[in-house]
């Protein structure tokens, strides 16, 4: 249990960081959330149903994401700017790799999930299964992120990030699914091995 305790050690600088005035405080609430729940959650499940070290490790990452994201708003992380600026881009692409790694890290998470509690096994059907289930996730975020905007209208504007593409949230989507694929396709060995360990 020591690797999931550092890596909260290094996380509540992270989050204390990202809640001191940010640029607005909706949207570092709507963004911050999923850390807000998750941690408290993995904190409660530890000893009794301790994740592998690369779940560990990749929902970190994830949350580090979601609240640098959640203290500048996505369109104006600086290192973002920065690269907008140095490469000529068109947009900010910060919020472009959120939704890639919100269908990466969630699909190593659910893949876990389903080996350790199903009877499903690594192979094609897990892997259609994740990816399908990492392209609804996504589609409900989408479906989250209209529904703050009919809800809060223009003090959402930042939570939505579209940055005027009007085939943002495809785009989102997209990166999504791409995610959740790579993911398994480069983590997965590692990620058996990881659970085999585990279950010794």
């Amino acid at each position: 249990m020591r690797f999931p305790g550092i890596l909260l050690g290094l996380l509540i600088p992270v989050l204390v960081w990202s809640g001191i005035d940010p640029a607005e405080r909706l949207t570092w609430w709507l963004e911050s959330l999923p850390v807000l729940i998750a941690v408290p959650l993995l904190m409660a499940t530890a000893a009794r149903f301790p994740l592998t070290p690369l779940v560990y490790g990749l929902i970190w990452l994830h949350c580090i994401i979601l609240l640098v994201g959640a203290h500048y708003t996505y369109a104006d992380v600086p290192a973002g700017n920065w690269l907008r600026d140095a490469f000529d881009l068109s947009r900010n692409h910060y919020d472009r790799l959120g939704h890639f790694v919100q269908g990466a890290i969630p699909a190593i998470v659910a893949r876990e999930l389903l080996i350790r509690l199903t009877p499903i096994r690594p192979g094609k059907w897990l892997f259609a299964i994740v990816t399908l289930s990492m392209l609804g996730v996504s589609a409900a975020y989408e479906l989250l992120e209209w529904l703050a905007a009919v809800g809060a209208g223009a003090d959402a504007d930042s939570f939505l990030g579209h940055q005027g593409d009007v085939w943002d949230a495809q785009k989102d989507m997209a990166l999504a699914l791409t995610g959740a694929m790579l993911a398994q396709l480069f983590l997965g060995r590692l990620h058996d091995r990881q659970i085999m360990t585990l279950a010794r």
